[in-house]
């Protein structure tokens, strides 16, 4: 019996000894060889900031919606995470500042906008703080990037499917959409801090890489999956063109701006990690097939450890081909409208398009959402609010969830789950 116990209690410690991180504790700052990716709640958008195993570091999307639309402050959207003192992008830019391996003195050394919607780079509305220089406005992306320095910022082609000058000229010179893009513009022209912009090259495995050690992680790439219509074929950088329908004199061939999202796939090891904005899978009638960019992709990115949800989980995402594909061990979603996720959705995860267990974790979860999905809400998630990171262990042969806590700047430990064992090296 005391053997016994002593046996346990050695388990327990070495477990307990293992674990990156402790409930109601701060989190235990990143170390060489980790690989974090942090999923930011602030509550007006996505917002994810990884660092690299050699502490090269990337931002995917800077949303901010709209202070001033009823729409954002309705029972249909989640409340600004932690508070309204400050706004968010300089909330997105605290956290990195508390996590980054150089706290005050962070820099980013690549920013990727998914696409151009204000949940995932940011939207001009009136009373927008000004720049240091008064030459655009402070929202999402242009916040971050006028408050500390950014290397390269990274986006789609916006000359595709044709000029903005062109798409503007159907839309008003007041329109909110217009406003934002010429700010954002005004924002690449002034360059801070000597910024740097590129869009981002569909099958490139060089684009995005480690800027600091990288002979010490030889087993690390970020594959750029897609941009715009052009998809990596699985072959060395090579892309086929999905859009192969556009004409520039036919406003009705033209792909809004979901499918047009940029997605990448990191690999670190054994683990791999999916992220592509809003690409769209399901296609409603009346739409036109193209707009499934999921089932063209979901072959070339393959199984994954960890993917985050296309379009927050809305309805026209994740279907039958992409979630069969990728079966991910972790679903992680950013959660900021009533509609995130589809009730549909939520049932294609859950069900038996691939064998295994899996878990999922929201950023946000509503109420409202609750009350039409019903119990299978808490019995899909291991966690429904709070900021989630999931950090990868040297070598990328396990890895952690751990949730952290989105109510005030303290951000700490609020609960840990794992540890997981990448594919390659289990299940």
């Amino acid at each position: 019996m005391i053997k016994n116990l002593l046996v346990l209690l050695c388990f327990s410690f070495l477990q307990a000894a293992a674990q990156p991180a402790t409930p109601g504790q701060p989190l235990p700052a990143w170390q060489p060889g980790y690989l974090d990716l942090h999923h930011i709640n602030t509550g007006r958008g996505n917002s994810a900031y990884f660092i690299f195993p050699d502490g090269t570091s990337l931002l995917v999307d800077a949303g901010e919606l709209d202070p001033t639309s009823a729409r954002t402050f309705s029972p249909r959207n989640t409340p600004i995470r932690p508070n309204t003192s400050l706004q968010p992008y300089e909330w997105i830019a605290s956290y990195i500042r508390q996590f980054s391996p150089a706290h005050e003195n962070a820099v980013i050394d690549y920013a990727l906008i998914t696409h151009f919607h204000d949940d995932h780079f940011g939207g001009w509305y009136p009373g927008a703080p000004q720049s240091a220089d008064r030459k655009f406005v402070r929202s999402g992306i242009t916040g971050i990037g006028d408050i500390m320095p950014l290397h390269l910022l990274l986006t789609r082609d916006y000359q595709f499917p044709v000029p903005p000058d062109s798409l503007f000229a159907r839309l008003s010179a007041e329109s909110p959409f217009v406003k934002g893009w010429k700010n954002y513009m005004a924002f690449v022209q002034a360059a801070p801090h000597g910024m740097k912009s590129q869009f981002l090259r569909a099958g490139s495995a060089s684009q995005i890489h480690l800027n600091y050690q990288p002979a010490s992680y030889t087993d690390f790439q970020v594959r750029n999956i897609k941009s715009n219509g052009k998809i990596w074929t699985g072959r060395d950088s090579s892309t086929s063109e999905h859009f192969s329908q556009v004409d520039p004199k036919k406003p009705g061939s033209w792909p809004d701006e979901n499918p047009l999202s940029n997605a990448i796939l990191i690999s670190y090891g054994d683990f791999r990690y999916y992220t592509g904005g809003d690409n769209p899978g399901n296609v409603f009638f009346g739409d036109s097939a193209w707009r499934n960019t999921e089932s063209a992709m979901a072959p070339v990115i393959g199984q994954v450890d960890v993917a985050t949800m296309n379009h927050h989980g809305n309805r026209d995402a994740l279907n039958e081909d992409f979630i069969k594909t990728l079966q991910p061990r972790i679903w992680v979603e950013q959660v900021w409208s009533s509609d995130h996720p589809g009730a549909e959705v939520l049932r294609r995860i859950m069900s038996k398009l691939y064998a295994g267990p899996r878990d999922l974790f929201a950023t946000n979860m509503l109420e409202p959402n609750k009350l039409v999905i019903g119990p299978m809400i808490e019995q899909s998630y291991k966690s429904l609010q709070g900021h989630i990171l999931v950090r990868v262990m040297p070598g990328g042969k396990q890895y952690w969830v751990i949730i952290l806590e989105d109510g005030d700047a303290d951000r700490k430990v609020k609960a840990v789950f794992g540890p997981y064992a990448s594919k390659k090296n289990g299940s």
